[in-house]
């Protein structure tokens, strides 16, 4: 029951725990037992909205921070990467392969801003080596969610 559940709630979690039992052949109580114990066990970590910022009065500017770092004897990488995470404008870390150790996505009011970060926030910190950065010049999916609205054929049907 708790793949189904987990499988629900990434698509929409908005959706009602009623329809969810009934979705899955279960109680509500059940439903919402399970539920509270992923959030408990910390398997549900928050939910969260996806917001077209485009459509909105409010500028923001995200990025993408490729980041080479020595890691800390006895530490590894979880000690780094806690300093990056806990700066506000960070909004996702990932440890990662290949050329590069971890990817930042961040988002600041202007591209200035980004880039004050990265200057005086993240390239200072001991153990970084470099940064790359790359702005985010259009989101079409963000979380498995389309950002625009789905387009309509409005081609005329031929006959033959």
């Amino acid at each position: 029951m708790r793949e189904a559940i987990l499988t629900a709630i990434e698509k929409n979690s908005r959706i009602d725990i009623a329809d969810l039992a009934a979705m899955l052949g279960a109680s509500e109580v059940d439903v919402a037992n399970e539920i509270a114990e992923m959030e408990k066990e910390h398997i549900i970590c928050g939910y969260h909205t996806i917001i077209n910022w485009d459509k909105t009065g409010d500028e923001k500017v995200s990025a993408l921070i490729e980041v080479k770092v020595t890691p800390q004897r006895g530490m590894g990488f979880d000690a780094i990467a806690e300093r990056i995470y806990n700066f506000s404008e960070v909004t996702s870390l990932y440890l990662m392969s290949g050329g590069f150790d971890f990817t930042v996505f961040i988002e600041g009011k202007t591209m200035k801003s980004v880039a004050k970060f990265v200057a005086e926030k993240l390239s200072p910190m001991e153990a970084v080596l470099s940064c790359s950065t790359h702005f985010v010049l259009k989101k079409y999916k963000d979380h498995g969610t389309a950002i625009e609205e789905e387009k309509l054929d409005e081609r005329m049907q031929v006959s033959p």
